[in-house]
Formats: C-alpha cells, structure tokens, sequence
C-alpha cells in the first residue's frame, strides 16, 4: 500500500510527489500541451513542469479559470512560460479548432499530456457520443492525430524525444466484461456509470499502446504510454454522488494532489523513460494493466472504431 512509501525499482513510491520525481530534471527548451490544466493533478502538472523550465499550454474549458491558474503559477514562479489556450474535449469543433491555433501558432510541441477527464451520469456529448467515451478517449484521440505532425517536426528539428501521455486510471478494471462497448456506446437503458467510466480509462491504455506499435513501426523517435495517477481527491467526479463518496472517504487514506500529478511528470520527464513506449505505469513505475488493456486486436479494433468516428474518410487507409 502506498502508505507504507515502499519505493519501487525507479526509486520512487506512491509518495513520491511530482516535484520529487522531476528533482534535477531540466526542462527547458521543451513545450508541453496539458489538457484539463484548470484543476486537481492537471494543474500541478502544469506547475511542475513549469518550475522544470517546460513552456506549457494549459489546454482548458474554462478558461477564465485557466488564466487564474496562470496567473497564480506565475505569482510562485515569475520566469515560468505558461500559455491557456480553451479546449473542450467533448467537441470534435473544439478540438479542430485548438489544433488549427496551436498549428497557426508555429509552436514546436515535445510533450502531450492527455489528462483531462469526466465522471458523471450518462450522457451525449455535442458529437452524440457518450459523454465518457466521447471527453476522456475521442477527444483526446483526435487531438493526438491532429498535432502528431506537429511533434515528428519537433523530434526531427531537435532530435529530442516526443512523448505523449494518456492518464488513465486503474479504474479500468471495472470495464464492460467485453471491454469496449462499440455498438453499445450510447445505451443508456445499459449504461453504469462506474463501467463507462472505465470502459474510457481502458479506452486511453488501448489508444496509448497501439499508438505506440505504429510511431515504433514508423521509426519516429516519439513514445506513448498510459498511467493510473492513484486514487486522489479531485473535483473530477463532482456530479456524481458515488464519487463524491469515495472522494470524502479518501481525505483520510488517498493520495493527495502532488503525488498524483507525480507518475505524470515522472513518464514525462524522466530519463528513465526514455525510448519506453506502450507501457503502462503507476507510483512512477511499470505495472501491469489487465488483459484486456493488453488485447493487441482489441487495440486495433478501437483505433479504427476511433477513426470511423472523428475521421471516417481515413478508415481505409489506417495501418
């Protein structure tokens, strides 16, 4: 149990806090895109990586909330590069549109964070897709797509390594038996919302792991991998009353927010990930995810049930 801080091979713990794990780590000359930056680990990632010299883009929906966060890191720390830009992830147009700016921008882009994330009562995003599915997994898969040109160009120019990383959770486990409900994804007389919740968390380990197959097949010098941050106390779920439950029980016994954001920075930032991609990780070290997260045709079946819904066109083409 974390409790007891007992450090694994990297050297750290579930105690471990973010500033701990990225201790030395310079950053500068990096810039890093962070979704769901506004709140909770996201947030302290933002900062962590701040106070590393990384120029981050808090990727936000709400973005007077973003620029308070800003404005509060910058009030800690004065030299830090921090940008907020809004994004909502529920929304394909949104999503386009960050990434039409973030292109505009001529910005080079060597870390994406894919942290932002929902829980709550079903339902149907702007898309018409379940809301889960369609904020934690389609959101930002589509967003990955869409700057991956961006980073090859980054990696190249500065022959630094890209990574992406999916924050998932090890609510994944409590999947639909099947794992992925694809023509099941908006029925609401089915629906739990512990079970669409971790269908989307499952969902972010299978979009890191096959995306990680085909960037090693391409031979770009970019990884991808997924995480469980631990059980913390955020706002994440605060439509919901189970959640909120297990929220004010875990003042008591749950990490807090530094050493959630810690497997986040450590994955981002460390050396010791260096040219790891498609594992999965927790307390900033490998762990094992469940069998179905290690489906290698059930990560191909989502990435094309993936692509017919943000890109239908590209269907034929995909690998």
């Amino acid at each position: 149990m974390w409790i007891f801080g007992w450090k694994g091979p990297s050297g750290y713990s579930a105690r471990s806090t973010a500033e701990e794990v990225t201790q030395g780590i310079d950053g500068t000359g990096f810039t890093a895109i962070v979704t769901g930056a506004s709140s909770g680990i996201g947030m302290e990632t933002a900062r962590v990586l701040a106070l590393r010299g990384v120029h981050v883009i808090m990727a936000v929906r709400n973005v007077d909330a973003g620029r308070g966060v800003k404005e509060a890191i910058l009030k800690e720390l004065p030299s830090a590069k921090i940008d907020v830009m809004e994004l909502d992830l529920s929304s394909m147009a949104s999503v386009r549109k960050f990434a039409l700016d973030y292109q505009s921008s001529a910005l080079p882009l060597n870390l994406l964070i894919n942290n932002a994330g929902v829980a709550g009562p079903f339902a149907l995003s702007q898309d018409n897709i379940e809301l889960h599915f369609a904020t934690n997994h389609i959101g930002h898969f589509l967003l990955t797509n869409l700057l991956l040109e961006t980073m090859k160009k980054t990696s190249q120019e500065s022959n630094a390594e890209g990574r992406i990383v999916n924050v998932s959770s090890r609510g994944h486990h409590f999947a639909y038996r099947e794992g992925i409900r694809f023509e099941k994804i908006n029925n609401e007389s089915e629906y739990n919302t512990i079970q669409a919740y971790g269908q989307s968390k499952l969902a972010n380990i299978l979009h890191a792991n096959e995306l990680a197959r085909r960037l090693k097949e391409e031979g770009v010098q970019i990884t991808a991998n997924s995480l469980h941050p631990g059980a913390i106390v955020t706002n994440i779920a605060r439509h919901h009353s189970i959640f909120n439950v297990l929220s004010n029980l875990g003042k008591f016994f749950l990490k807090n927010v530094a050493q959630g954001a810690a497997t986040t920075c450590y994955v981002a930032l460390h050396p010791q990930v260096k040219g790891i991609s498609g594992e999965y990780f927790m307390d900033s070290n490998k762990a094992q995810a469940s069998s179905l997260a290690q489906d290698a045709e059930l990560c191909r079946k989502l990435w094309d049930f993936s692509i017919s819904l943000t890109d239908p066109k590209q269907l034929g083409c995909s690998a």
